[in-house]
């Protein structure tokens, strides 16, 4: 059996319905896992959904569209999960809101508590309305889907930079508190991936040039080079990982 191998799991991915999200609920399933699809709007989570399950099999994914700000549809999602699969395996908090493009100086109090709340809050509260049945198994895997912004400063993304930062202390104390029931949180750092999500970035010739000047690899990543990671980090193969931080940035943060 491989060490990637998921057969018999089932992942709930947030902000599933396109980029990372999808590429990752997609090579979930490739290996073998159920998947549910969820983002805010119906309609492009049945489409994914309907794609994976004409690929491999009618049941693989389900689609439970959900506002991560909102606990009471978080909650809804968990239980539909168990309903249609009997449990949650994996839980990947990948959907995040950046409202602000701008220095700090000028970011509303509103805008702030909101990319605090969906970026952090939101993922503890999907996380712990998962862990209980996590703990009775013995077994669990949780990946939070940061960023290297992380790591830096920046003059434009500050405030999505600090909701980053916090994600990855997150994984570190959850994987303190949890690390004796084999439940595991680790968090992958992302550079510049081509998203949507990203697009304000890497569009412009301009901003692009300038990125690709530190980026080794002199290009940015794709979605799928995101979800092998991920994959890792759910199975067998990251099975001694927990409370870490996997940068994949072409090499950005070494330069």
């Amino acid at each position: 059996m491989s060490l990637f191998d998921l057969t018999g799991k089932s992942a709930i991915i947030t902000g599933s319905s396109r980029g990372i999200g999808k590429a990752i609920a997609e090579a979930m399933a490739e290996q073998g896992a159920h998947v549910v699809i969820s983002s805010r709007k119906p309609g492009p989570c049945q489409e994914v959904a309907s794609a994976i399950n004409e690929k491999h099999g009618e049941g693989t994914a389900i689609a439970v569209p959900a506002n991560i700000s909102e606990k009471a549809e978080l909650q809804a999602m968990v239980d539909a999960t168990n309903e249609a699969f009997g449990k949650v395996d994996i839980v990947v908090c990948n959907a995040a809101s950046n409202p602000y493009y701008g220095p700090l100086e000028g970011i509303s109090d509103e805008q702030f508590e909101k990319i605090l709340s969906n970026n952090i809050i939101s993922n503890n509260w999907l996380i712990q309305m998962c862990v209980p049945q996590m703990r009775e198994r013995k077994d669990g895997a949780v990946i939070l889907v940061s960023s290297i912004g992380g790591l830096k400063g920046s003059p434009v993304i500050g405030a999505y930079n600090i909701s980053k930062a916090a994600d990855f202390q997150l994984a570190r104390n959850l994987a303190t508190e949890y690390g004796k029931d084999n439940i595991r949180v680790n968090c992958i750092a992302p550079g510049l991936i081509k998203t949507d999500f990203a697009r304000a970035l890497w569009e412009n010739p301009e901003t692009l040039k300038r990125a690709l000047i530190t980026t080794p690899m002199a290009r940015i990543g794709e979605p799928v080079e995101i979800a092998g990671a991920a994959v890792y980090l759910a199975s067998a193969a990251g099975a001694y990982m927990t409370g870490q931080m996997m940068v994949v940035d072409g090499g950005v943060t070494i330069t």
